[in-house]
C-alpha cells in the first residue's frame, strides 16, 4: 500500500511541478511579447486555465498529503471512539462533494461538446474543463488512499495540526493542548 500511496504521491507532484513550470513559462512569454509591444492572443485565457488546473490538481496533491484545511484542534478533542466517528463521517462528506463534482463535471465536459476557446479555436473546451471531474477522482482516490492513516490517527493521538507546526517553526508535532490533558 505504501508503494501505491508513493506512486501516486509522485505522480500529483510531478502534475502539479508540469503545470507550476508550464504556467510560468506562459506567464514569462505574455510578459515579454507585451513588453514588446506584440501581445499574444491567447496569452490571458491560456494563463486562467493552466491556472484552474494547477488549482485542482494541486487541491488532489494537497488531499494525498493531509495538508488540506481542517480542523485538527476541534476534533481531538472528542475522545478516541468518537474522533473516530466525526472523522469517518468527514470523510464520507469530502468523498461525496467529490464524487457529485465529478459526476456533474463529466456532463458539464459533455454539454460541451463542439465548443471551442476564444482565442483558439482548435483547442476543446472539452479538454480545458475536463479538469474537473478528473481532479475530483483523483482527490477520491487521495482521500481512500489516505484513509487507514487517517482511521489510525483517529484512533490513537489525534491529528497533527499543520498550520500551527508551521508557524511555530517546530520540528515536534503540534498538538492541540486539549488533547494533552485528555492522554492518561
Amino acid at each position: 500500500m505504501q508503494t501505491v500511496r508513493r506512486w501516486f504521491d509522485r505522480c500529483l507532484e510531478a502534475i502539479a511541478a508540469l503545470l507550476m513550470a508550464a504556467l510560468t513559462i506562459i506567464l514569462v512569454l505574455g510578459f515579454v511579447y507585451r513588453f514588446l509591444g506584440m501581445s499574444l492572443v491567447w496569452y490571458d485565457e491560456i494563463a486562467s486555465i493552466g491556472l484552474a488546473w494547477l488549482t485542482y490538481y494541486g487541491s488532489a496533491l494537497a488531499a494525498h498529503r493531509g495538508a488540506h484545511i481542517g480542523f485538527p484542534g476541534i476534533v481531538n478533542a472528542f475522545p478516541p471512539g468518537l474522533r473516530v466517528a466525526v472523522t469517518l463521517v468527514a470523510e464520507a462528506i469530502v468523498i461525496g462533494f467529490f464524487l457529485v463534482l465529478a459526476v456533474y463535471g463529466t456532463e458539464v465536459v459533455l454539454v460541451l461538446q463542439g465548443s471551442t476557446l476564444v482565442s483558439l479555436p482548435d483547442v476543446s473546451q472539452m479538454v480545458t474543463q475536463s479538469v474537473i471531474p478528473i481532479a475530483s477522482v483523483l482527490f477520491i482516490v487521495a482521500e481512500l488512499l489516505r484513509l487507514p492513516e487517517v482511521i489510525h490517527d483517529a484512533r490513537t493521538g489525534g491529528f497533527e495540526d499543520h498550520e500551527l507546526k508551521e508557524a511555530l517553526g517546530s520540528t515536534e508535532p503540534a498538538r492541540e493542548p486539549a488533547l494533552e490533558r485528555a492522554r492518561p
